[in-house]
């Protein structure tokens, strides 16, 4: 089985700063690449940003400037900085992985943290 445990999410005033992690766990060979995404009440699901195991990374434009993406390949770790939070990103974030296993290649889900920015 392969599990994505996510953590780092809470409670946070406008203008903080969070740092969210995803390890991915189980009996994989690689992670070729792993995203965060978020979803807002009443809203869907949208991508923030994506990183390769190469290092490669792609963000949404929303997010530009102000989220980091970042891997640790040898804890098949992946971070999402968020800086000068608005009460807008106030969402539940996941993280997706796409990941090699015997078998095949499937993406995974976290279970999601949740981020609430207010005052």
């Amino acid at each position: 089985q392969v599990h994505l445990v996510e953590s780092g999410g809470g409670l946070v005033q406008p203008g903080g700063s969070l740092r969210l992690s995803c390890t991915v766990s189980g009996r994989i060979f690689s992670t070729p690449s792993m995203g965060w995404y978020r979803q807002a009440p009443e809203k869907k699901r949208e991508l923030l940003a994506t990183v390769t195991a190469g290092g490669l990374t792609v963000y949404a434009d929303s997010v530009k400037g102000r989220f980091t993406i970042s891997r640790d390949n040898a804890n098949n770790t992946v971070y999402l900085e968020i800086n000068s939070l608005k009460p807008e990103d106030t969402a539940v974030y996941y993280c997706n992985a796409r990941v090699v296993r015997f078998g095949g290649v499937n993406d995974y889900w976290g279970q999601g943290t949740r981020v609430t920015v207010s005052s």
